[in-house]
């Protein structure tokens, strides 16, 4: 009986449980935003300006965002499964340097080391397109991300709660704790799902052209980069907002917290039922319309009303509801236009997403001061969620061009 060399039993494709990946891209979304509630503590703890430790947000996305470029040729080449298990590995280092940070600066760079494990979001979504097809990935995409968004909806809830009882460090234990576990389960379920390309990097590199030149690979990644970049603004604004406008503590910020994240799993819940009957294009430009429209009036209501939590955090969870309905239909979307090149078109298209994220996030740190109360932020988020009504509006007429 001919036995087969043990490199093809290891290679074989064997999918892996949807909550496997819903764990491994929510430990990704749990590392942006654990911490967030104890940003202004931690400022304080260091005797940094709020401006220097809100770095560990915006330059943590920059990192995140090329370290992407490398993630999506590599994947393709080694597989996903080696290259998902290595990030875990390093985060999981990189979290004890956190640990163990003496000064802002040390605690900064360990914290830049720690988004090595966004090939764990990036990644997850290259496996479903490994699995499934199109509009079917897409609706996949949602469900995925749907039960991801659960996960970090708790954790700034859990977060302000550690900080009270422990300080901040706890709130890296947790992550640290985590990195260890979903490492054990993605060595035990996740099998590889690429066919591994063979292509020397050069080679692979050479077809990002390919992606580039597309018009509506472009368009996609607009829209995903302008309709999430509202959300990262706010990543980067809301707690000093939280702290600074309407005087809440880390627990009551972690609390508001969960308006944007309950929205966004309402929207990849529709996304999941109604991507596959009502199309790609059509879920993306009803869901960056409803990000732009609450917006909107969360500005008029910021104008017209005396600051007040409700008036500001109701309005974020809506605009979330357009980005579970936008995000996974335009990463669908750019990951179907080279469907040979889903690992690279993850990497590229999150390398831009990321990247214009934490320019927003990064703005919206330098210009929210005392007293600037929070319409700078509200401006920017607004701006971003309408350019990305017209980003997909441009893709959604090429396609009729075409006959898409």
């Amino acid at each position: 009986m001919t036995t087969l060399p043990q490199a093809r039993i290891f290679d074989r494709a064997t999918p892996p449980h949807i909550m496997t990946l819903v764990l491994l891209a929510g430990l990704s979304a749990l590392s942006m935003n654990v911490f967030l509630p104890s940003l202004p503590g931690m400022a304080r703890y260091f005797g940094a300006d709020y401006a220097v430790m809100q770095l560990s947000v915006s330059a943590y996305l920059a990192v995140s965002a090329a370290l992407q470029l490398g993630i999506g040729p590599v994947s393709d080449r080694y597989g996903r499964r080696p290259v998902i298990l290595g990030s875990l590995v390093l985060f999981a280092l990189a979290t004890i340097g956190t640990l163990f940070a003496p000064t802002a600066g040390w605690f900064l760079a360990f914290r830049m080391a720690q988004a090595v494990v966004v090939a764990g979001m990036v990644l997850s979504r290259a496996v479903v397109r490994d699995m499934v097809p199109g509009a079917q990935a897409a609706s996949m995409i949602g469900y995925v991300t749907m039960g991801m968004s659960l996960v970090p909806m708790i954790g700034p809830i859990i977060g302000g709660a550690l900080d009270e009882t422990f300080g901040w460090q706890a709130n890296f234990s947790l992550l640290l704790v985590l990195a260890v576990a979903v490492g054990a389960l993605v060595w035990s379920d996740l099998g590889e799902t690429s066919q591994r390309s063979g292509a020397s990097f050069a080679t692979q590199m050479r077809q990002y052209p390919e992606l580039i030149a597309s018009p509506r690979f472009w368009g996609y990644c607009l829209a995903a980069t302008f309709s999430s970049g509202a959300f990262f603004a706010y990543l980067g604004g809301a707690p000093f907002v939280g702290d600074s406008v309407f005087h809440l503590s880390p627990s009551e910020v972690g609390y508001y917290f969960a308006a944007p994240a309950i929205g966004y799993a309402l929207g990849n819940f529709i996304s999941g039922r109604f991507s596959v009957r009502i199309g790609l294009d059509r879920m993306v430009l009803v869901g960056s319309v409803i990000c732009s429209a609450a917006l909107a009036l969360a500005m008029i209501a910021d104008l017209a009303f005396p600051p007040h939590p409700l008036l500001f955090f109701p309005f974020v969870g809506i605009m979330a509801i357009g980005n579970g309905l936008t995000l996974p239909n335009s990463n669908a979307g750019m990951l179907s236009v080279r469907p040979a090149l889903a690992g690279s078109a993850s990497g590229l298209g999150g390398a831009m997403t990321i990247g214009g994220g934490a320019a927003l996030s990064a703005l919206a740190g330098a210009l929210l001061k005392p007293g600037s109360g929070a319409m700078p932020l509200l401006v920017i988020m607004t701006a971003s969620a309408a350019a990305s009504v017209a980003a997909i509006l441009l893709v959604i007429r090429r396609n009729r061009r075409l006959g898409l």
